[in-house]
């Protein structure tokens, strides 16, 4: 029985290009540190996004708070938009009539093309929570 004496090709590292020299054929990483380095510079965008979105959604509801905390409860998207408001972000959103219901975590407002009003902390709100360690 002749069985080819292919010689085959050294993978290499996908992180840092190094020759692959035992595990499997399929492997990609000469190591866990590379393995992990790699993970996390792919994931790093992601993250760094996640990040933006939060801190300017917690900025919004800063400012939905400091209105209801001075009883405002009209005010001018491009106002808002001055002091540095985001209209696009929020965490809900649903279209009631000929305008949008949305919130910023517990606070909600009526949004219009021009406008934000019936500025309004949402009552009883709690979090369902399941205990995953049953």
């Amino acid at each position: 029985m002749g069985y080819s004496k292919e010689i085959r090709q050294r993978a290499r590292c996908l992180h840092c290009g190094d020759e692959i020299k035992y595990g499997r054929a399929d492997k990609k990483f000469c190591c866990d540190d590379c393995r992990a380095l790699h993970h996390n510079d792919a994931l790093k965008e992601s993250r760094a996004f996640r990040r933006r979105v939060l801190s300017r959604l917690a900025y919004n509801h800063d400012l939905l708070e400091r209105l209801l905390d001075a009883g405002t409860e009209s005010f001018s998207l491009l106002e808002l938009a001055s002091h540095g408001f985001t209209p696009d972000l929020m965490t809900s959103c649903r279209k009631v009539g000929k305008h949008m219901e949305c919130s910023c975590f517990e606070i909600k407002y009526i949004m219009t093309a021009s406008r934000i009003y019936s500025i309004s902390k949402i009552q009883n709100v709690s979090l369902n929570l399941q205990n995953c360690n049953k």
